[in-house]
């Protein structure tokens, strides 16, 4: 099956930013010229995604502001003759058909996937975060396709990683290698802590969901007790009950951005 959909949760209120991110959203940090969240679409949209759903908060308009048409902006341009500027802004608009969906419920990653059910219409689709990144050749998001059309089930993006102070910092792959760089999962330890990694693959950034995860998402989100609902809860719940399968493959050629 091809993948045409792709989620970005985008609706954080970026903290650990501040004050830059008080009225700025995380996720339109630049590098050089370009906001965070522009590399990632771009990245999604060479990958072969056409439908791009972006998670938002009412704090979050820059976002939907940068990839509409702005037509006064088109028009200066134009009669300035800035023909390579004006042919750059056109294009932002048109990489992608963007949806957009308010988050509705608890802070916690499993929220905005959940909030996306209805719009991925029960399909395959990759969800890259929109504050981090990962460059990689090829592609992260191209790599997760592959990787799926190749074991089908989940995918989850990982780096290979023996430095003790990531144990404190990601999620851990447990579970049996099937090729070189690739563990069928059992479970993800969340931060384990030095010298209790089950494998050094660290579960980081970008994963590919298959509609098999919707009903465990909708219980991580539903069924909460005292803490933010996370998708991994729901990975784990589906890995129990045998309902399908997930695989977490190490990012080739690949270093991680946060």
């Amino acid at each position: 099956m091809k993948i045409t959909k792709a989620v970005i949760p985008a609706a954080g209120f970026g903290t650990r930013f501040l004050p830059q991110t008080k009225a700025m959203p995380k996720e339109m940090l630049p590098i050089v010229d370009k906001p965070i969240i522009q590399i990632i679409v771009e990245e999604l949209v060479e990958a072969g995604i056409t439908d791009i759903e972006i998670v938002t908060g009412w704090h979050k308009r820059a976002i939907e502001d940068h990839f509409d048409k702005h037509p006064e902006l088109e028009a200066l341009l134009e009669l300035s003759g800035k023909t390579k500027m004006l042919e750059e802004v056109r294009r932002i608009n048109a990489l992608a058909n963007f949806i957009y969906v308010r988050q509705k419920g608890p802070l916690g990653n499993a929220v905005p996937l959940f909030n996306s059910l209805t719009v991925v219409n029960n399909e395959p689709f990759v969800a890259p975060w929109g504050d981090d990144l990962i460059t990689a050749s090829p592609s992260r998001t191209q790599q997760l396709i592959n990787a799926y059309h190749k074991y089908g089930g989940t995918i989850l993006g990982a780096i290979k990683t023996d430095n003790e102070k990531d144990t404190k910092r990601f999620g851990y792959a447990k579970g049996k290698e099937v090729a070189p760089g690739v563990i069928e999962v059992s479970e993800v330890v969340e931060k384990p802590g030095p010298g209790m990694a089950p494998s050094n693959l660290a579960v980081v950034s970008g994963n590919l969901f298959t509609p098999e995860v919707f009903p465990y998402l909708e219980q991580a989100v539903k069924n909460i007790s005292g803490r933010e609902p996370n998708y991994i809860d729901a990975l784990s719940a589906m890995i129990k009950n045998k309902k399908g399968k997930v695989y977490a493959i190490e990012l080739e050629n690949a270093r991680y951005f946060d």
